[in-house]
């Protein structure tokens, strides 16, 4: 499925523009309209918690409760946990952007289940199944296909921005993850879900309250680094769904409506640039211009420097300028 790689490191491959290749994508079973009750109320507590710490902020903040601790670990635990993400779940093991060692692969899936989104293997085969489906009626979080008009486009973004998580997941999702269920460390990080997200929470309380040494900063960490930290690194992850299958332009062919979009390429760590990705599924890079910033690859590169990463799948400018609809 894809051409001869060079050898050095940053290697480059090209790859049909598909998650996987076509015989490892099942065929499609019709999906229940709706989860099951608990995994409904499961999903409700999950965007309802960190919006609780959202509104309790202020109060932290009013006196006393937000320092250049507070700062830090919010933006530490948020830099993190969105790259365990997008380098760890997305292009790593969704895509297979590039190879790494196993132990790099269980530290990058569990910073990416401290992001609280969903197991890994869950995460892995709802994301190849959009892929595989892009903005038709069988993708799961797709923002198009909800009618036309204000109204419409309203249903669409509500869908792929939240209202996704109360329908019941594709039949059989195991089928999509053939390739990491077959592996027993995989198995063990994605089966021990509860435990990073918990770690995820239990960090930046204790640093919070190792740094100050105090109880206030066991909570004010646990608020910030925790509480306001998922509620960001949610919310900006969902607008890849939503947002940048809406708005922003479109450089390359696709058989879909994904947009590059310049907020969520700097918010999302480079996950906005979204046209060249589904474009370039494969690629380990996604912002493929000089000036389209993207750290996440600038981590996956510095990786294949300290020989942590090799086999960096990357487009060729010869297949960029084949597929590109504007120059």
């Amino acid at each position: 499925m894809k051409l001869p790689e060079t050898s050095s490191a940053v290697s480059e491959a090209i790859e049909l523009p598909v998650a996987n290749p076509a015989a490892e994508l099942p065929p499609i079973d019709e999906t229940p309209k709706h989860a099951s009750l608990a995994v409904r109320l499961v999903t409700l507590i999950t965007i309802i918690v960190p919006l609780l710490g959202v509104v309790a902020a202020p109060f932290f903040v009013w006196g006393w409760g937000f320092g250049w601790t507070d700062l830090g670990l919010l933006l530490g635990m948020y830099v993190l946990t969105s790259l365990g993400i997008t380098v760890g779940f997305h292009r790593l093991f969704v895509h297979r952007s590039f190879e790494a060692y196993m132990w790099v692969k269980f530290f990058w899936a569990i910073l990416g289940s401290m992001a609280m989104q969903g197991s890994l293997f869950q995460w892995v085969a709802v994301h190849r199944r959009h892929h595989q489906h892009s903005d038709t009626t069988e993708d799961p979080h797709s923002p198009q296909n909800k009618g036309k008009g204000v109204l419409g486009l309203l249903r669409g973004f509500w869908h792929a921005h939240i209202g996704w998580f109360f329908k019941a997941d594709p039949p059989r999702l195991e089928r999509y993850i053939a390739d990491l269920s077959a592996n027993r460390t995989l198995r063990a990080a994605s089966r021990l879900f509860p435990l990073w997200v918990a770690v995820g929470f239990v960090i930046p309380a204790v640093l919070g309250g190792v740094i100050t040494l105090s109880w206030g900063g066991v909570w004010t960490g646990l608020v910030w680094g925790g509480l306001v930290r998922l509620f960001l690194v949610h919310h900006v992850t969902w607008s890849v769904n939503s947002s940048c299958h809406l708005w922003g332009l479109h450089p390359y062919k696709c058989n879909d409506h994904s947009r590059n979009n310049f907020v969520f390429g700097i918010l999302a760590l480079g996950e906005g640039w979204h046209n060249n990705h589904h474009a370039f599924p494969t690629s380990a890079r996604h912002g493929l211009r000089w000036w389209q910033i993207d750290v996440s690859y600038w981590v996956i590169r510095t990786m294949a420097l300290l020989g942590l990463a090799w086999n960096l799948k990357l487009p060729s400018k010869q297949a960029q300028e084949k597929m590109r609809t504007v120059s």
